[in-house]
């Protein structure tokens, strides 16, 4: 699969037959309106709040979509949960090709199911699927052309299958705020087939599990060590989408890191620079008084060289910093440098990573080549980490209405 960008300007502005070779590949799309559903015949007991750990509970049911090279998109389904069927010599298996996403819905004070802006979930796992020469859920006449991500997300049959299932079990939700519904959409290569090429076998599936807060122990900062040996990204490369091979090789260096260290997690470096990338599985956040006096600055790196998820938090942080306006918002490689300079004269004032799952995560500390960089918040959640959480917490749980993120389901 060629890139969006590449296909779009094909199909806009040459109009050649090589674009019209390239629409006739991209002529399948997911149709919900032939959506099934076979329901649970026994379905589980559900697990009490104060029981529930993450990713160990699950849902009734889950929604499969097959794709192949002769025939395109299947018929969706949502079917009962269960295992599912694959031969040992998927691709996916043998050579990673396969990617996900990480969702929740949520249920207000007057039980309404909410998810919160699904459509750049979407937006990014077509983009994943792209990387992985996975096929497109959209055709060329339809959102795939369309540069307004909301209608890429809010219109597409993908979206509207999964909203069918969210509804079907959605007294899986717990309705308590702190949680919610985990959605995790997933799509691998299923072909029946060795060897490093494209899959002609797709299979689209979700799976859903009810979540607690994900702070079990209280909102507490935590202790990262800065590591300087392992990269999780690089130039180039996958980290600006979300596909399985980002995530396993960054288990053991964040074992290492709790075991030898005593810390909560990795913040991930790159170059001769030490330049902060991410933290964990999430993006990062520093706020500091800028050198020259000129203000308060929040800081994380920008999505230019590649190596950046776009996390969907991320960009909802960024855009409510701007919109509040107290601070100057920087897009910017940040280095370890600048970091223990910023403490040495003061200026460093707090740090936050962000993702789906913990929102906001306050930091305390960074130990750094046997010096631990410690936040003036110390074991406080600082304000901006604490204003941040709230008012995504506020919007996600319908309490800013008509707020144009939250999606009423």
């Amino acid at each position: 699969m060629l890139p969006q960008r590449f296909i779009k300007t094909s199909l806009r502005n040459l109009r050649s037959p090589i674009a019209a070779a390239l629409c006739r590949n991209y002529n399948s799309k997911i149709d919900a309106s032939k959506l099934t559903i076979e329901r649970n015949k026994n379905p589980k007991a559900k697990v009490p709040n104060d029981q529930l750990v993450f990713g160990h509970s699950f849902t009734d049911h889950m929604l499969e979509i097959d794709w192949d090279v002769e025939n395109g998109w299947h018929d969706p389904k949502i079917v009962p949960y269960g295992n599912l069927s694959i031969s040992p010599a998927a691709p996916t298996l043998h050579y990673g090709i396969g990617c996900f996403e990480g969702m929740k819905a949520y249920k207000d004070a007057a039980g309404q199911v909410r998810m919160f802006r699904p459509n750049k979930n979407i937006e990014r796992l077509e983009n994943s699927m792209a990387r992985l020469t996975l096929p497109s859920m959209y055709d060329c006449s339809s959102a795939l052309f369309n540069d307004d991500a909301t209608a890429l997300g809010e219109d597409g049959g993908f979206l509207q299958c999964m909203k069918e299932l969210i509804r079907l079990d959605h007294d899986w939700i717990p309705q308590e705020e702190g949680y919610s519904l985990y959605i995790r959409p997933t799509a691998i290569g299923s072909a029946e087939s060795l060897g490093l090429k494209k899959s002609s076998h797709c299979k689209l599936f979700v799976i859903l599990s009810p979540a607690g807060p994900y702070y079990a122990t209280g909102f507490k900062p935590v202790k990262l060590l800065a590591d300087t040996k392992n990269v999780r990204a690089w130039p180039g490369g996958v980290g600006n989408v979300k596909v399985a091979g980002n995530y396993g090789p960054t288990i053991k260096p964040s074992h290492d890191a709790a075991e030898d260290h005593d810390c909560n997690g990795s913040l991930w470096l790159y170059g001769e620079n030490d330049e902060i990338t991410e933290v964990g599985a999430m993006n990062i956040f520093f706020v500091m008084k800028k050198k020259d006096g000129s203000g308060t600055e929040i800081v994380t790196a920008p999505l230019t060289r590649g190596d950046i998820l776009p996390g969907v938090t991320r960009d909802s942080i960024l855009r409510l910093a701007r919109e509040w306006g107290d601070y100057e918002v920087s897009e910017r490689f940040l280095t370890m440098g600048e970091v223990l300079e910023a403490e040495k004269e003061g200026r460093l004032l707090e740090s936050m990573g962000c993702g789906t799952a913990a929102i906001v995560s306050p930091v305390k500390s960074i130990l750094y080549k046997g010096h631990e960089i410690k936040m003036p918040t110390g074991d406080e959640v600082g304000p901006v980490a604490k204003k941040m959480w709230a008012t995504i917490c506020d919007i996600q749980y319908g309490k800013k209405d008509e707020h144009p993120w939250s999606t009423v389901i």
